[in-house]
């Protein structure tokens, strides 16, 4: 058994208590194939302004989305071809968007969302999305979540010693309007 067989191993099941922990919400419990577990948060960075114009404050509500690692680690595990797997994340982050729109669209609290957040160090492709990336400010904060994103990228990543120094934590942001523009089902 290799190292990232074990890492997975753990991942199992240190994943139910982090998901518990965190409050996080599945976005449709009834199919695996969605990538996005949710909650709402209050925003506490530096003020940012969308290419659509929509301000984000301190204080605003966001929809915080987290990629289900599991389920990415499980499929990316058999691969080897990095682009093979940025193909792979891309179109099951672009399947899952549609239900992503959903469940804003009918959140009982959907008219204070203003967007919907990440934090990644696998930022290729969002913007064809629809996702900006920005960068984090603050460096405590940037450096906890560059730490806490290492496991999932080291999984991910054929050979991550040789590319891990290159990466940049970064917020990506979409506002609700564009989201619904892009992704709502009629």
């Amino acid at each position: 058994m290799n190292v990232r067989s074990y890492m997975l191993s753990i991942w199992n099941i240190i994943d139910p208590i982090y998901y518990t922990c965190s409050r996080l919400t599945r976005i449709d419990t009834a199919s695996d194939r969605n990538v996005f577990r949710v909650r709402l948060m209050k925003y506490r960075g530096e003020n940012i302004t969308l290419a659509d114009g929509t301000c984000i404050r301190k204080g605003d509500t966001l929809l915080k989305i987290h990629l289900h690692n599991v389920i990415l680690v499980k499929t990316l595990s058999s691969m080897l071809n990095e682009v093979r797997k940025g193909k792979h994340i891309y179109r099951l982050v672009e399947a899952s968007m549609p239900d992503l729109a959903d469940y804003v669209k009918n959140h009982h609290r959907r008219d204070e969302i203003k967007a919907i957040i990440g934090i990644t160090m696998l930022n290729k492709g969002c913007r064809s999305l629809g996702f900006e990336t920005h960068s984090i400010r603050s460096t405590p904060y940037r450096a906890l979540k560059w730490v806490t994103q290492l496991p999932l990228y080291f999984i991910s990543v054929s050979e991550p010693l040789k590319t891990v120094r290159k990466q940049s934590i970064k917020y990506l942001l979409m506002s609700k309007e564009t989201l619904l523009e892009r992704y709502n089902r009629v």
